[in-house]
């Protein structure tokens, strides 16, 4: 790779990537913040790390002895998903997949739950994407990195699988050729210590694998036949465990760094010893159909090979050989590997918005056109939606979302404010619409986005507006959903501005062929100036919701509807409590809070502060069972300062709490 792209990295901290930490207690003398975690191999660097960092080694790690594990361990189990008809006649399922190399923050100070701030990169585009990379690593602070609960529970819900990352860094940039033996050193009986140590890393962390990125120069055939080794049994421990590897185009059989750009005799060994390889940048058409040759002759499939695109520096504008890869007239070469797609936040002023960074999110994954189902053919920028199928979650009832992206500017529940601060939490993400967005409509196409200025619960919801001159059907989700006598879909929604008629328009069966609409069942649903539940059966149906979806019809004007929950249930179940919530840890304002798990289904936790006048205010939402909250300070008058913990079902129903208090 080249090294003019490690600047960000390999920094102690950078402030485009550092999310904003909630303001310090007063007095506070400890810093009980849990972060995500990092390591060296083995050995430590020489001399004493910088502020805020922590030199670990990995061979040390015990989970008994890990003090954050509970703020750091995922606990969203992986989702199937299925695919869908493709919703254009370009997109392909069983071909390309993609992956995405994405530096959600600094290697250190990384806050392990989300942090005080609307501004980070809340993918949400998941239905495109095959495998996530926890990007990072710095010679400076630790090259062994495990992802942050909040992105590998979000991903699971999604379905997708988030690997953790080794970073062997080049010399230039700091890296020690020490830390790629102590990585791949064997123990007496042969066995490479490292290598189990990593899988149960990346068990007790609830992740699904690791990223081997080996780019340290100067090694020789004998390390790269004990780096193939520690592979081998690197793979073969975690396929016991369900989780996977994948190797970087970096070290070759002689023990050199030199990137191929391809699958070769340099590189396939290690090529077959691994799940998977990122083909480094420097790739051409010829390489690439030479490596997917290669690969069926080894008798792999050449998708398993990710073709790296470097978007770092130029997103969208990025120059791309996209026949190289996945080509519109014959099959696909490749699979196709981002790195650091979170241009799409970066790139914008400091003064962005949320909003802002989804317009650019959504224009990288779907394209100019804003629409997967008319993608723009012109388009110099070849989006995933335009060559891969997209996939979804949707197969179990109850189903439900607030259309919750994970980040907002404030918290609500009922459509009421009960935070005014900024927040991410990716774990809090809802399930959202995968094709973004599918409009059917002979008129003028209404714009529809997620909005940040208001909400039913979360940090925001969906707004559709514009003229409606003629009928508009929002595609919202690809489902397989079984009908009962007793299933009832709920839409909570709210009239903004002039009238439009509403109707829920459910789709039995897929579409005819790929770019086809499927043909709607439509219930009409009552509308309101204010918040509004509306309950509709699905009377007449039966089999399997196929395609969610909603069209509107204007009276003339200008209109703007906002819906703010959606849910397809046959009963309503509300979790039970947690049976305890207990402080931890104290210093000054900054609390650590655990408690256990709540009997029955949960989607997460939220946790409340109790005001001296009886309100409450939402401190954060977790789905672990340990929460950390930082720079809390006594309302006028208060001697202790009281807390309530609720679990919150599929439907987003609540429990009742479970409470705690804290003497200032």
């Amino acid at each position: 790779m080249n090294l003019s792209r490690r600047t960000v990295l390999l920094a102690a901290a950078s402030a485009a990537l550092t999310p904003a930490l909630p303001a310090a207690a007063t007095a506070a003398t400890r810093d009980l913040q849990p972060y995500a975690s990092y390591w060296y191999p083995d050995s430590l660097p020489s001399g004493t790390p910088g502020t805020g960092i922590t030199w670990r080694s990995l061979k040390a790690w015990r989970a008994e002895t890990d003090a954050d594990l509970a703020f750091n361990a995922a606990s969203v189990p992986l989702a199937a998903r299925f695919t869908p008809t493709p919703a254009n006649t370009t997109a392909r399922s069983g071909q390309a997949r993609v992956q995405s190399l994405v530096s959600f923050g600094p290697t250190s100070s990384n806050p392990a739950q989300g942090a005080a701030t609307a501004d980070y990169y809340a993918l949400t585009h998941w239905a495109y994407l095959d495998e996530l990379v926890f990007w990072g690593g710095s010679s400076g602070e630790g090259i062994v990195l495990a992802p942050n609960a909040p992105i590998v529970d979000s991903a699971h819900r999604h379905g997708v699988p988030v690997l953790g990352n080794i970073f062997l860094p080049p010399a230039a940039y700091g890296g020690q050729l020490q830390w790629t033996r102590d990585l791949v050193q064997k123990d007496s009986a042969g066995h490479y210590p490292l290598a189990a140590q990593l899988v149960a890393v990346a068990a007790a962390y609830g992740f699904d694998g690791w990223f081997v990125n080996a780019e340290t120069g100067g090694g020789n055939s004998v390390l790269a036949t004990d780096m193939l080794g520690f592979l081998k049994e690197l793979k073969a421990l975690g396929a016991a465990r369900g989780q996977r590897v994948t190797w970087y185009d970096a070290m070759t059989v002689n023990g050199s760094v030199s990137w191929q750009g391809a699958l070769n005799n340099q590189n396939k060994t290690f090529f077959q010893a691994a799940d998977s390889m990122f083909l480094d940048f420097r790739w051409t058409a010829g390489s690439l159909a030479t490596s997917g040759r290669q690969a069926q002759q080894l008798g792999r499939s050449c998708y398993e090979l990710w073709a790296g695109v470097d978007v770092e520096s130029n997103g969208t504008s990025t120059s791309v050989n996209w026949d190289a890869i996945v080509p519109t007239t014959k099959a696909h070469v490749t699979s196709l590997g981002f790195y650091r797609p979170e241009w799409t936040r970066n790139h914008l002023p400091a003064s962005r918005t949320p909003g802002d960074f989804h317009t650019a999110d959504d224009q990288f994954w779907t394209g100019a056109s804003l629409d997967p189902s008319a993608p723009d053919p012109n388009a110099r920028w070849r989006a995933p939606a335009v060559s891969v199928a997209d996939r979804s979650t949707v197969t179990s009832v109850p189903f439900a979302t607030v259309f919750n992206t994970g980040h907002g500017l404030k918290w609500y529940e009922n459509g009421e404010v009960t935070s005014d601060s900024g927040w991410n939490h990716l774990g809090l993400q809802d399930r959202l619409p995968s094709r973004r967005w599918v409009v059917r409509t002979t008129g003028q196409r209404p714009t529809v986005a997620f909005d940040f200025a208001d909400a039913w619960r979360g940090g925001s919801s969906l707004l559709i507006s514009g003229a409606l001159d003629a009928p508009a059907t929002l595609d919202l989700y690809a489902t397989r959903l079984p009908i009962r006598p007793e299933t009832v879909v709920e839409l909570t929604h709210r009239v903004d501005a002039g009238s439009a008629r509403v109707e829920l328009a459910i789709a039995t069966a897929d579409p005819s062929a790929p770019g086809q609409a499927p043909s709607y069942t439509y219930f009409p649903v009552a509308t309101s100036n204010g918040w509004q539940t509306t309950t509709v059966p699905l009377t007449g149906l039966s089999g399997t919701v196929r395609t969610l979806a909603v069209r509107l019809t204007g009276s003339g004007g200008q209109a703007r509807w906002r819906l703010g929950g959606l849910a397809v249930r046959d009963a309503t179940v509300t979790p039970a409590a947690p049976a305890e919530l207990r402080i931890t840890d104290a210093d000054g304002g900054n609390l650590r809070f655990a408690w256990p798990a709540a009997p029955g289904a949960v989607r997460h936790y939220e946790l409340h502060r109790v005001l001296p006048d009886g309100r409450r205010r939402f401190l954060g939402g977790t789905c672990q069972r340990a929460f950390y909250v930082g720079g809390l300070v006594p309302e006028p008058g208060e001697s202790a300062a009281g807390f309530e913990l609720r679990a919150v079902g599929e439907l987003f129903t609540v429990s009742t709490a479970a409470t705690t208090t804290h003497t200032w």
